[in-house]
């Protein structure tokens, strides 16, 4: 595919990429074009032909034709008679969501609310054993996305997902059988909260136009992408294992009282680090190119 591009006398014919804008003159461009013997047609949605209005034949992707020296120049009213030669074209950017990866941890969300009824029901050896499971495909996941090359923008997005989703299950269930301070379940809770409600302000201002809520919501249409920092997934294994090890207190009695209180101070204060590193780090959320 082609675009046209007139600067004064010349114009220029190049390789375009996957919007094409340029109006043109036609008599203008048949005086440019015609010592190069170029037919003028144009290409239908059909694929059938209609001569006059495109340029069909021309080898190079890339070539500078000057007109004859007696063209005028495109008055204003001109480029109102002007008849339209290659129009807006967008290709709205999609990309397969339905990877192994993105199974895996859709999965892995599926799960969290079978570990909270569980830890409700204090069945925590049941519980301990799917939050290890969960913790299994968070890693298979990763794997499977980098050996074969199955990254996706909505993996960027839902693996972190899964993992605060799991973590907020296990934070209030947890809280509420009195394992976890309320105080610390209240700093976990209010950074993510945070992050949500940011990431559907940066939703709103990165997706193209028109802004409907089908294409709000259409997972298959990236607009942005969110880039954890390096304090953010540090924090994220450290609650993933306090979650762990206030499962085991009440199910191995392990570890004693004094770690967990410690490693409890501990996880506070990367929670609050990591959601200020996301206010405080540019490369954070990066918008995508329309």
């Amino acid at each position: 595919m082609f675009r046209l591009q007139q600067t004064r006398s010349i114009f220029l014919l190049a390789k375009a990429g996957p919007i094409y804008t340029k109006t043109v003159n036609v008599p203008q461009l048949k005086q440019a074009f015609r010592p190069f013997n170029v037919t003028f047609t144009k290409i239908l949605s059909n694929g059938s032909r209609s001569p006059l209005t495109r340029i069909n034949t021309c080898a190079p992707f890339q070539r500078t034709f000057i007109s004859n020296s007696n063209s005028r120049s495109i008055t204003r009213k001109d480029k109102e008679d002007q008849e339209p030669v290659i129009t807006t074209i967008k290709k709205e950017l999609k990309e397969d969501i339905y990877t192994i990866p993105n199974i895996l941890t859709f999965g892995r969300l599926l799960a969290a609310p079978a570990v909270g009824y569980l830890i409700l029901q204090q069945s925590y050896n049941e519980a301990l054993g799917l939050f290890a499971l969960a913790g299994f495909t968070d890693m298979l996941d990763g794997y499977i996305a980098r050996k074969y090359n199955m990254k996706t923008l909505l993996g960027t997005i839902i693996d972190p997902l899964a993992d605060k989703v799991l973590m907020t299950v296990m934070t209030v269930t947890l809280a509420m059988e009195g394992t976890l301070p309320v105080p610390l379940a209240a700093v976990i809770l209010g950074r993510d909260v945070g992050l949500i409600l940011s990431g559907f302000y940066y939703r709103y201002i990165s997706l193209a136009e028109p802004k409907t809520l089908s294409r709000y919501f259409d997972v298959s249409i990236p607009s942005a992408e969110v880039k954890p920092t390096q304090i953010s997934k540090i924090n994220t294994a450290l609650q993933l294992l306090l979650m762990g090890l206030s499962l085991t207190s009440v199910s191995m009695e392990l570890p004693s009282p004094e770690v967990l209180h410690a490693f409890q101070w501990i996880v506070g204060g990367t929670t609050i680090w990591s959601g200020a590193s996301y206010i405080f780090t540019k490369d954070a959320v990066r918008i995508l190119k329309r």
